[in-house]
C-alpha cells in the first residue's frame, strides 16, 4: 500500500478541511437528489405515486454514490472484478441521475423563458394594436383623397379627419401603456443559452439541451469526486491509526518539494542511535529480523503483528512463513498459531 511512504510527510487532514469537504458533498449529493425527485415526481400525480417514485428517486442517488464510495474500497483493496461491478453499477445510476438532473435543470430554464416569452407577448399585442391603427388612418387618408377628387371636401374631409384625431389619441394612448411595462429582464441562464446560439451557430433549443446536459454531468463528477476524497481520506485515517507510532519512511523516498525538517539536538542523537541500529540491522534478511523481533519481544509471532509492523502485505508475510517454516524457524501448532523454533 503506498499509505506507508506518506507516514513521514502526510498527516490527517485538518476539521476545516474535513467540514469543507463534507459541505461541498452534500451540497452536491442534495442538489443532485432534488434534480432526480422534479423527473421522477412528474411521472404521475396521484400521492402515492409521487410518494412512491420520490422514494425510488432517494434509494438511486443514495446508491449510485455508495457505489462510487465502493468502488474506492475495492480498488484499494485490489480487487478488480469487485470494483468494476461497483463502477458499473454506479455508472447505470449516474445515467438515471443525469437524466433526472437534465429534466429539472431543463424544467427550470423554461420556466424563465416562459415568463419572458409572457412579457414579451404584452409588448407585442401592443404593437399589433398600434399597427392596426396605423393601417386605418392610411385607409382614410386614401378616402380623403377620393373625396378631393370628386370635391367633397366640406362633407367628407372633415368627417374623416376627425377620426384620423381620434385614432392618433388612441395610438398615442396604446405606445404609452407600453412603454410603461416593465422590461423584460433577460436572465443570465438565458443570456448565456443565447450566446452558445450564436458562439456555435446552433438553435437555442439545441445550445439549452447542451447547457442542461454539461450541468448535469458536471454535478455528478463534482459529487463523486468529493466522495472518492471522503473515501480516501478514511482509509488512510485508518492505516494511519495503525501505523503511525512506527517512524516507517524509508530513507530512499525523494522528499516533497519544501519540506523543511525540524530536529532537536536530543533528536540528533536518537537518530544517530538509530542509523547505527538500521546499519546493523540492514545486513539481516527480512526472515532474521523477523526472527529477532519474536525473540526480543517487540511483536509477537503472528501474521498480524508482522504485517503491521514491517508493513508487508498479506500475500508477502504468507510468503515469508512458509519459507520460515520450511527452513525450520517456525513451527505451526495445531490451532493454526506459529511459534519460534527452540
Amino acid at each position: 500500500m503506498h499509505y506507508k511512504n506518506m507516514l513521514g510527510y502526510r498527516y490527517p487532514k485538518g476539521p476545516f478541511a474535513m467540514i469543507s469537504v463534507y459541505s461541498f458533498t452534500g451540497a452536491a449529493v442534495v442538489t443532485s437528489t432534488v434534480f432526480s425527485l422534479l423527473l421522477f415526481l412528474s411521472i404521475d400525480d396521484s400521492p402515492m405515486m409521487k410518494a412512491l417514485f420520490g422514494t425510488l428517486a432517494i434509494i438511486f442517488e443514495a446508491g449510485k454514490f455508495y457505489a462510487w464510495y465502493e468502488f474506492g474500497e475495492r480498488r484499494a483493496h485490489r480487487n478488480y472484478v469487485g470494483s468494476f461491478t461497483a463502477l458499473t453499477f454506479y455508472l447505470v445510476l449516474a445515467a438515471i441521475s443525469i437524466g433526472g438532473s437534465v429534466g429539472g435543470i431543463n424544467s427550470a430554464t423554461n420556466k424563465a423563458q416562459s415568463v419572458i416569452a409572457i412579457e414579451q407577448a404584452k409588448v407585442d399585442a401592443y404593437n399589433r394594436q398600434i399597427e392596426a391603427i396605423e393601417k386605418q388612418i392610411d385607409l382614410n387618408n386614401l378616402a380623403a383623397e377620393k373625396y378631393i377628387q370628386m370635391e367633397r371636401i366640406a362633407t367628407g374631409v372633415t368627417r374623416i379627419q376627425a377620426q384620423n384625431n381620434k385614432l392618433r389619441e388612441e395610438q398615442i394612448r396604446l405606445a404609452g401603456e407600453r412603454d410603461s411595462l416593465p422590461p423584460v429582464a433577460q436572465g443570465s441562464a438565458i443570456g448565456l443559452i443565447d450566446s452558445l446560439a450564436d458562439a456555435f451557430q446552433v438553435s437555442q433549443q439545441t445550445a439549452q439541451f447542451g447547457l442542461v446536459v454539461f450541468l448535469s454531468i458536471l454535478l455528478d463528477l463534482f459529487a463523486a469526486f468529493f466522495v472518492g476524497v471522503i473515501g480516501e481520506e478514511t482509509r488512510f485515517r485508518r492505516f494511519y491509526r495503525h501505523h503511525a507510532e512506527i517512524d516507517i519512511t524509508p530513507d530512499n523516498i525523494v522528499q516533497p518539494m519544501g519540506y523543511l525538517e525540524h530536529r532537536t539536538d536530543f533528536d540528533l542523537v536518537v537518530n544517530q542511535d538509530s542509523q547505527k541500529n538500521e546499519q546493523e540491522e540492514s545486513a539481516l534478511t527480512l526472515a532474521q529480523r523477523v526472527e529477532a523481533a519474536v525473540k526480543g519481544g517487540v511483536i509477537t509471532c503472528s501474521k498480524k503483528a508482522v504485517c503491521k509492523h514491517f508493513l508487508l502485505t498479506n500475500d508477502d508475510v504468507d510468503a515469508l512463513f512458509e519459507t520460515m517454516v520450511n527452513d525450520g524457524v517456525l513451527a505451526k501448532k495445531a490451532n493454526h498459531h506459529y511459534y519460534l523454533c527452540a
